[in-house]
């Protein structure tokens, strides 16, 4: 079992102001990720869009189609476990040690990833699912048995009451996403790269939002975009997009919570020419 026991106020790990600008620059340090290593991204993508089809056929065959949007909008919360052999391959290239599948496993199976990493990826789910029961609730109360008919969602679009229900349905999934976001933004790259318990992950993730909250606002609509973008592209953008917002939120990591990394990943420095600033990337 995980450990439960969290430090006092005055250890918790220390979270440095973060700007737009690192945010720019943990993307360009996650694009670099990614183009050195895409099949990591690739493959995990395709996995990730092959159970959103199987979920959208199933939800279709059951004649549950008012779930398939605010399921799709849930990707965003289990998505941080998802993207886990991302924080091992960046963390590898940080070290400059050789990026194989068995460095890649190793470093997401030690214990205490196992032990902690799984209980998070436990909390982000049961979020999901309280999600979608809101979701249902909502849908009911608003559209009644009528929400399994096959025009419901022309009905819907013709007539004001259904856009102000999709307005707040929305804003709904977006304060149980941000809430989730907030425990989560860099949770799950701390609990790889450290021997640290899931609630000290969490106060610190909370920590980091409240310390940048306009920083942190930017962040998670980007991602919320990107969410957008790839249900659009029935997940086939995910290939590409959620591997370089995994890389990208190990970087972001490593600039926001202390200690920060001794220097940046050298393929990133030769390819990029960036330098240090302050602890940070910065491009030169």
């Amino acid at each position: 079992m995980a450990s439960m026991k969290s430090p006092s106020a005055n250890t918790w790990p220390d979270v440095r102001t973060v700007t737009l600008d690192d945010l720019n620059e943990a993307v360009v340090a996650g694009i670099s990720d990614f183009r050195a290593h895409p099949s990591y991204g690739i493959a995990i993508g395709l996995a990730l869009a092959a159970t959103g089809w199987l979920l959208f056929f199933i939800l279709a065959e059951m004649h549950l189609p008012f779930l398939i949007w605010p399921l799709a909008m849930g990707f965003a919360l289990v998505a941080p476990f998802a993207a886990s052999a991302f924080y091992a391959v960046s963390d590898l290239r940080e070290r400059g040690q050789p990026v194989t599948r068995a460095a890649v496993w190793a470093g997401l199976s030690r214990e205490q990833h196992r032990r902690d990493l799984g209980w998070m990826a436990l909390l982000t789910f049961l979020a999901l699912i309280f999600w979608l029961e809101i979701a249902a609730v909502m849908t009911f109360a608003f559209g009644g048995i009528n929400t399994f008919d096959t025009d419901y969602l022309s009905k819907l679009l013709d007539s004001p009451s259904g856009w102000f229900f999709l307005l707040m349905g929305n804003l709904a999934g977006a304060a149980i996403g941000f809430a989730v976001f907030a425990i989560t933004v860099i949770s799950f790259p701390m609990l790889y790269h450290r021997d640290t318990d899931f609630i000290t992950a969490m106060v610190t993730s909370v920590r980091l939002v409240e310390k940048n909250p306009i920083t942190m606002l930017a962040w998670a609509v980007f991602i919320g975009f990107i969410v957008v973008l790839s249900v659009l592209t029935a997940f086939l953008a995910l290939l590409v997009l959620l591997p370089i917002i995994g890389h990208s939120t190990w970087h972001l990591y490593r600039m926001a919570v202390e200690p920060v990394r001794a220097s940046p990943p050298p393929e990133t420095q030769a390819a990029r020419g960036v330098a240090m600033i302050s602890g940070r990337l910065a491009e030169s």
